[in-house]
């Protein structure tokens, strides 16, 4: 879950370091540090933010052609000086930056102490270098050939960048199950844990695979896996611009993106919705479709704001396939021994595409012969490589922690996938299936117009800031959105905070209701309104304050609530689409007005590539 960068070539590399990891700081902020080589190498490293890193190195004229940064979320180790990356070998000469867990390093620490060698910080990446070195002068071995072997020694997960100090003219580079990408220049190569700190630079990139180990200098990059085989590497064109990845006159990058959202759910459908609103061509499926469509069982695997997603795919599949679903919490599912025969079709959901868990219950589902499709956000990463198809959600880079736009253009997916199975199935009518597509197509102008609430849950905001607890309620397809709305709040606000099926409010959670107790109701109209208005009425008899999400117009509602938030009308099955905008507006207000760092909520990363 950390920021890797690596820089090689004729530039002074400090400054193309620093800038690529201002970019990846979503990825970890407790530490960062970098390793700078023009003949000699030295390290920076401090605990704090890369802003702290920064000035740490303006006060030194050290500089150099080759080098590599980290930004780090903890694992192995309290985030100190001590902790933070680069770690090098004790005797300099192997300088790592790292991303993932070794799971066996006690074992090979055990084994090195044995040795002599003596350990300055907790982190297993210590470990790893020192493992190297020793392998390096014990065995007379090239710096390859003993990063090889040390690497095949290695339980876990990885994603490396290597500086040996006696060949400094190049770098190496490792995966397993943690993200790498090199960008291809001229006569420059970079490296990075994705492509955004590469774009300004080049747009040529190569994905690194699973125990893959790449040779890097300046003007020349070898390709191998760990067992010496030499690789051609597959060169992409990659569409990211400077622009995605920049604030654009936004204070935060979590308030842009929700304002991104019509332009993003446009952008899932765009091209794959007929001009006449009477088919949908999902590319990606168009192998799979058919089986999809005759399979007796779908089960959704995710974790996180993806698994919420999930939850309204199992209502969507159902009620417009038939097919029975089962959503899983990916980090369970791969634990437990799951029940997965073939002809199954495993649904994988990830923003990133890199999520630890969610990968690894890919391969396990794919080990038992179910058909694996994934959702993901970002081309090229490691779960659309591991599936046997899937789509891609085209919601451009997510920088904030906390996904908005991957909700909803995920949600987005699903629907289309729910529309056209079922419209194969004969269970949707051409005219429902038409009138669906409509309403999807719709759906961005309608966010435009909920999106006018902003000023509304600021002022709410004002009223709850100092709140520690709170409620979200809904039924059907808006419990997903409660437990979404809940988890926002919590993450980037450090306010307590559940969601619940309103029904099951009787069953435990209508204790904490008082007077000082917020509840908010996502209560658009559907099938279930009438049973909503029961709900509230109940906190209502004990006071609580309510907060509801309505569709305009509403007269019941929003006469009961003390507080209402409206979203345009739209059908049920796309109403999560509507409903989570003012919740996300009200997360981040509350947030900022509580002084919080909502880009970069404590303890938390974007990537989750660790278990």
């Amino acid at each position: 879950m950390c920021g890797i960068v690596g820089y090689i070539g004729s530039k002074p590399a400090r400054e193309i370091i620093i800038n690529g990891l201002k970019r990846l700081e979503y990825r970890g902020y407790d530490s960062a540090g970098l390793a700078l080589s023009n003949g000699e190498t030295k390290i920076f490293k401090c605990k704090g933010r890369v802003q702290d890193l920064e000035e740490m190195v303006s006060k030194t004229s050290f500089n150099g052609s080759m080098g590599m940064g980290h930004t780090r979320w903890a694992t192995h180790g309290e985030p100190n000086e001590l902790n933070a990356h680069p770690q090098a070998s004790v005797k300099g000469k192997f300088i790592v930056v790292h991303n993932g867990i070794i799971e066996n390093y006690a074992t090979l620490k055990k084994h090195l102490e044995g040795r002599g060698v003596i350990f300055s910080s907790q982190t297993d990446t210590e470990v790893l270098a020192n493992l190297m070195e020793h392998l390096y002068i014990e065995g007379d071995l090239s710096a390859e050939q003993a990063i090889s072997m040390a690497l095949n020694r290695v339980e876990g997960a990885y994603g490396l960048v290597i500086i040996c100090s006696e060949e400094p003219d190049k770098l190496y580079a490792a995966k397993k199950g943690s993200p790498l990408v090199i960008g291809v220049g001229e006569g420059e190569n970079f490296i990075a844990s994705d492509a955004t700190p590469i774009v300004e630079y080049t747009q040529r990139v190569i994905y690194l695979n699973d125990d893959d180990l790449a040779i890097i200098k300046k003007d020349e990059l070898i390709l191998k896996t760990l067992r010496t085989e030499q690789k051609t590497p597959e060169v992409r064109e990659i569409d990211l611009k400077i622009g995605e990845i920049d604030k654009e006159g936004f204070t935060h990058f979590m308030l842009k993106e929700i304002f991104e959202q019509p332009r993003a759910i446009h952008d899932t459908f765009r091209g794959r919705v007929l001009p006449d609103h009477s088919g949908i061509m999902l590319g990606g499926l168009h192998d799979v479709l058919e089986i999809m469509s005759q399979s007796e069982r779908i089960i959704l695997i995710a974790c996180g704001t993806s698994w919420h997603a999930g939850l309204i795919g199992e209502y969507l599949f159902e009620e417009y396939t038939r097919i029975p679903v089962e959503v899983e919490y990916a980090s369970e599912f791969r634990y437990r021994n799951p029940i997965i025969r073939k002809g199954d079709i495993v649904l994988a959901i990830s923003q990133s595409g890199e999520t630890a868990d969610t990968l690894a219950a890919v391969k396990l589902a794919r080990e038992k012969g179910a058909k694996v499709i994934g959702i993901c956000n970002v081309v090229g990463s490691s779960i659309p490589r591991e599936t046997d198809a899937g789509v891609y959600t085209h919601a451009g880079p997510e920088i904030g922690v906390a996904s908005t736009k991957a909700f909803t253009t995920q949600v987005t997916v699903l629907a289309m996938m729910a529309f056209e199975i079922g419209h194969l199935r004969g269970i949707v009518s051409d005219q429902l299936y038409k009138s669906m597509i409509t309403e999807l197509v719709s759906i961005p102008g309608k966010i435009e117009k909920a999106l006018g609430v902003n000023d509304q849950a600021l002022e709410l905001a004002k009223v709850f800031q100092e709140r520690q607890n709170a409620l979200y309620l809904g039924r059907g397809y808006l419990f997903p959105v409660a437990l979404e709305g809940a988890l926002k709040l919590k993450e980037i606000s450090y306010i307590h905070a559940e969601g619940y099926p309103a029904a099951e409010m009787k069953h435990g959670p209508i204790a904490l209701i008082d007077e000082n107790m917020p509840v908010v109701v996502v209560a658009t109209k559907d099938d279930t309104y009438e049973k909503i208005i029961n709900n509230i009425q109940e906190i209502k008899a004990r006071k609580g304050k309510v907060i509801a999400i309505v569709t305009e117009g509403d007269e019941i509602i929003s006469k009961m609530a003390d507080y209402v938030l409206p979203v345009p009308e739209t059908i049920p099955a796309l109403s999560a689409l509507l409903a989570v905008i003012p919740l996300q507006l009200l997360s981040y207000h509350i947030a900022v007005l509580r002084g919080c760092n909502v880009d970069q909520p404590r303890n938390l990363a974007k990537s989750v590539t660790v278990e």
